[in-house]
């Protein structure tokens, strides 16, 4: 199967740092900045070693020295002194990955699959489409065996279109396409919000009532690009708005409900951290360390057996509805909590003497 057989719609930031579909010496956009309106004159290569995670300064230079830095469209020098409201873009040149997406026999929780659409159930740790680092195992490569093995033909294999993206420690319902017109109908639908999207997440800390909403742009951490943050004045990154309402409280820790209006990565980790209560057990904000709760030392050995058990962030794509873009009737699928969290939503039950519910 060749890399133009699946295509990807993101709602998402910087999709074109996700896509991986870059020819060899074509330059992308790894980082641009807007420089805050106080910002004090600083040598552009001093303040980009402020702001690119694992770049030297000699790298640094070299790139300016090649034109791959503009300030306002224009190239400078390394001397040159940022000043307030520039707009800084680096560039990079990517290397293409793997040509070819190779079908790879793996098992699939398929929970609807017809002529158009294909609806599966992705367990945590597993990545969603290959890329740099996961050129294998990924649910593409599993999805491009399942059609391979129903195809009596090799060359008959129908487009499939992952419409969608869920992270690798996020498990939960993932809709891809089947045919190039299913994938515009659906992409349509996520580019309206309309697509009906339930996440159930165990967060820290307990809340004051019973629903809410964040609303504050997500884009890439100014220092850190792996990480994304949470920008409430909107002077970066893009909009991005979650909904969220209690399902069970646990005194130092609250089950959510939580519904996407758009769909930025790692968005409802990055709110959740935002207004204080990251998600249970997310090394990368911030949930992997006792954020809420007693200094006793019986809690602090069952919150280890709790991160034991779920060795990664406490998320879960629970319900996913959408138009059908073929009988354009409404369908909706619902999985069960996998066993990592719902066992440990049951070690909090028996903790604190059984669930408080909302």
């Amino acid at each position: 199967m060749n890399p133009q057989d699946i295509e990807e719609v993101w709602d998402d930031e910087d999709p074109e740092s996700e896509s991986g579909e870059v020819e060899s010496g074509e330059p992308v956009v790894r980082v641009r900045i807007v420089t805050d309106k106080r910002q004090e004159p600083l040598r552009i290569d001093k303040f980009l070693m402020n702001r690119v995670e694992g770049a030297t300064r000699n790298k640094l230079q070299q790139a300016i020295d090649e034109g791959m830095v503009l300030v306002n469209n224009e190239r400078v020098k390394s001397n040159y002194k940022i000043k307030a409201l520039d707009e800084i873009v680096l560039f990079e040149t990517r290397k293409p990955e793997s040509m070819e997406v190779i079908p790879e026999s793996m098992p699939l929780n398929i929970v609807y699959e017809d002529d158009y659409v294909l609806v599966i159930n992705k367990p945590p740790g597993m990545v969603v489409h290959p890329g740099c680092g996961n050129y294998s195992g990924t649910l593409i490569n599993g999805v491009a065996y399942h059609f391979q093995q129903a195809a009596l033909n090799p060359d008959s294999l129908s487009r499939v279109g992952l419409v969608h993206r869920i992270d690798k420690d996020t498990s939960g319902l993932i809709l891809l396409a089947k045919t190039t017109e299913a994938m515009n109908f659906l992409a349509a639908q996520f580019k309206k919000h309309t697509v009906y999207r339930r996440y159930f997440a165990l967060v820290w800390g307990d809340f004051e009532g019973e629903e809410g909403t964040v609303n504050a742009h997500v884009g890439r951490n100014l220092r850190f690009r792996k990480v994304m943050d949470a920008f409430p004045d909107g002077d970066y990154g893009k909009e991005a708005i979650t909904h969220y309402k209690v399902l069970e409280r646990f005194n130092y820790a609250t089950l959510l409900e939580l519904r996407l209006e758009t769909g930025r990565t790692h968005q409802i980790r990055v709110h959740m951290q935002h207004i204080g209560h990251p998600l249970f057990n997310d090394a990368s904000y911030g949930g992997d360390r006792i954020v809420k709760g007693t200094v006793f030392n019986r809690y602090k050995q069952f919150v280890d057996n709790c991160f034991d058990t779920l060795p990664r962030h406490a998320l879960h794509a629970k319900q996913l509805g959408f138009i059908h873009p073929f009988t354009k009737e409404w369908v909706q699928f619902d999985s069960e909590l996998p066993d990592d969290i719902a066992q440990v939503l049951q070690k909090w039950r028996n903790y604190t003497g059984g669930s408080v519910r909302s």
